[in-house]
């Protein structure tokens, strides 16, 4: 399951987020942007459970993020 998940995160946090985020199972790109949000992170899940896990267990629970906002790909 292809999705971009957008993430807002505290100031200063920025370079930290996305590099572990990088670093995360399933995810295959993540960059840092000026404006919000912050990160973009495009991701590779086998399926809608993974895809949960990587977000609300991963990624919502690092230091810093604020919020984040997951746009599922349409094939």
């Amino acid at each position: 399951m292809r999705a971009y998940i957008l993430i807002n995160v505290r100031p200063g946090k920025v370079r930290e987020v996305v590099t572990v985020v990088a670093g995360m199972e399933g995810v295959r790109h993540a960059d840092a942007c000026w404006g919000l949000p912050d990160v973009f992170a495009y991701v590779d899940t086998p399926d809608e459970k993974s895809l949960n896990r990587l977000v609300m267990d991963q990624i919502q629970k690092l230091d810093g993020v604020e919020r984040t906002e997951t746009h599922i790909v349409v094939e």
